[in-house]
């Protein structure tokens, strides 16, 4: 029996977990996982073990990743439980059940449970933070033109209603070293600056920062550093306490693939007494970061479904996971840049990117380019048409899941479109080229 085989009749007898189990069930005893861009029985494996849509080729897995067939379960049965036991879990054992949650969770983050609370996604995480500063008239904040709009949005409330100054930054698309975007914000802050956001992967190119030396920078002019980790948490390889930022948020539902509607929040423990709750809440201590977390009746379900992402996401390795991601924005982009008419706005170098890309094609708009990719091609993505970044084109997000015929498929669509549109605008030039006047 071959693998391909194997594979089939573990999918018609049960005798293995969907998706993971059987793709490590499939593999010869003792012989090592494969490699992150390898083929095959594998990858197809995980494949198997989502649940997808056959009338598209889903490539916006950004905005949430679905869940793998196993964890959706998961959630089905602990749904199950608590509907049967009605209000009576929630009043006797939700507590301890949220406190089992975040001690697991802050575990695989690596930072303390007493650092940690679950939200709803990055930016109530992030917005509580911003909120949660006494702010005075005058102070400073520092953020990047890229990051995310609803902090920002965040950003322009405080300065209608405290006063404060926002110090905008614009990120290169393709910087030359690290020490370039450091030296940005290093050059914004000043002695009135109370707060440093920066985003670990920015959302709409997949440029990954170096925050890490962010955060030491910062630290050296005694500024607090808040995190956007949205798209970098069980994406890239890392644990929050290494960055040795203040604050840190970010989304379960994206590269965790948790339930929709789950987030997580951190703060170092010695930023947790000054920070103002989002809602009021005199149940905790000043120093205790929970008052942070009074978000009324938690969808307990849900948030009991983390350990079984987690599980998932590990099963895989963090390392392994982060490798096969960035191989499949490698295996596409490396293509696409040499198309005619094709611009990636997404840095080529392996370390400032990972699974995220935005594509461009002369002569369209990223609305028209996404609807003609949905509407000839099937495939879905999202436009980004932002006028303050000047980034323009849409953004492509492969997941572990993706294979690379759908990648191929994108190709062939960027070129065909490119092809067609480059061609009408040498048309319109030449028309255009026509018709001028001598000496015009």
């Amino acid at each position: 029996m071959n693998k391909r085989t194997f594979l089939q009749s573990l999918a018609v007898t049960g005798l293995a977990a969907s998706g993971v189990g059987r793709a490590l069930a499939a593999l010869p005893a003792g012989s090592p996982l494969p490699a992150p861009d390898a083929g095959g029985d594998f990858w197809d494996g995980i494949r198997a073990g989502y649940d997808l849509d056959p009338a598209r080729i889903n490539l916006e897995n950004g905005y949430f990743c679905i869940q793998p067939r196993e964890v959706l379960q998961a959630q089905f049965e602990h749904a199950r439980r608590l509907n049967r036991a009605g209000s009576y879990m929630l009043r006797t054992e939700q507590a301890d059940e949220i406190a089992r949650l975040r001690a697991q969770l802050a575990e695989f983050a690596g930072c303390d449970a007493g650092e940690l609370i679950i939200t709803r996604n990055t930016t109530e995480s992030l917005d509580t933070v911003i909120s949660g500063i006494d702010w005075k008239p005058g102070d400073e904040a520092v953020m990047a033109a890229q990051d995310y709009a609803s902090m920002l949005e965040m950003f322009r409330q405080e300065v209608r209603r405290h006063g404060i100054v926002n110090r905008i930054i614009s990120l290169p698309l393709h910087p030359g070293s690290d020490e370039e975007i450091v030296s940005l914000y290093e050059r914004a802050l000043s002695p009135r600056t109370r707060l440093l956001m920066v985003c670990h992967m920015v959302n709409v190119t997949g440029q990954v920062l170096p925050v890490k030396k962010i955060c030491a920078m910062a630290r050296a002019h005694n500024v607090p550093v808040m995190v956007d980790g949205a798209h970098s948490f069980a994406h890239l390889d890392f644990r929050v306490r290494d960055l040795d930022c203040d604050f840190f948020g970010t989304s379960l539902h994206k590269w965790l693939s948790a339930p929709l509607g789950l987030g997580m929040l951190y703060v170092r423990r010695s930023r947790i007494a000054a920070a103002w709750p989002l809602l009021g809440d005199d149940g905790y201590p000043r120093d205790d970061v929970r008052k942070l977390n009074h978000t009324g009746t938690h969808p307990l379900h849900a948030m009991q479904t983390i350990p079984d992402a987690l599980r998932f996401h590990q099963r895989i390795g963090s390392q392994r996971k982060e490798a096969r991601l960035r191989s499949l924005q490698e295996y596409w982009t490396s293509q696409a840049r040499k198309l005619p008419g094709v611009t990636l706005n997404t840095p080529v170098e392996p370390s400032r990117a990972c699974a995220i890309a935005n594509v461009a094609v002369a002569g369209i708009t990223p609305t028209d380019l996404a609807s003609l990719l949905l509407e000839k091609f099937r495939i879905w993505t999202v436009a980004i048409d932002s006028e303050s970044t000047g980034v323009r084109g849409v953004r492509v997000t492969p997941a572990i899941f993706t294979s690379t015929a759908e990648l191929d498929a994108l190709v062939a669509a960027l070129s065909a479109i490119a092809t067609r549109h480059g061609g009408q605008a040498a048309k319109m030039r030449r028309a255009a080229g026509r018709n001028q006047t001598p000496g015009n």
